[in-house]
């Protein structure tokens, strides 16, 4: 079975400038809308949502879902996969941010796996996983912009 590509949309939207603006996010699907996120919200600890967590969620939804798929490929029953992901933003020197870790936290009830196997197959399954393959190895950006 062939599948056509996939494209999936995101939006957000900045006011003001960086310190005393801010944004809001949605996702094509309406899974959220209008999500607020500002400077406070991202370097300080305001509630809502940043670009950070937003690539965390999307890295443990989709490697819980390649690490599923793996093991039962390879015939496994799988009850339960939990991903919880950390991402790491530091200061640049010269100024500015950058992203310099992101480290996954697995939990799994997998009747029959003892724990070597378990650990074996979570590092196999992350090299099918389409987001750490983002992460670990970037991408062309195509960027198309227009000043209204």
């Amino acid at each position: 079975m062939t599948m056509a590509d996939l494209i999936r949309k995101g939006k957000a939207i900045w006011k003001g400038d960086l310190r005393k603006g801010e944004g809001h996010v949605s996702s094509d699907s309406g899974a959220f809308t209008d999500k607020r996120y500002s400077f406070s919200t991202r370097f300080e600890d305001e509630p809502g949502t940043n670009p950070e967590e937003l690539i965390a969620s999307a890295h443990s939804a989709c490697y819980s879902m390649a690490f599923a798929g793996y093991l039962t490929g390879k015939g496994i029953k799988v009850e339960n996969i939990e991903t919880h992901a950390e991402i790491t933003l530091v200061p640049k020197m010269g100024g500015g941010f950058e992203i310099t870790r992101m480290k996954l936290h697995v939990h799994g009830q997998v009747p029959g796996l003892d724990q070597d196997t378990f650990e074996k197959y979570a590092a196999e399954a992350d090299m099918e996983c389409p987001v750490s393959n983002l992460l670990r190895c970037g991408l062309k950006i195509d960027i198309d912009a227009a000043l209204e």
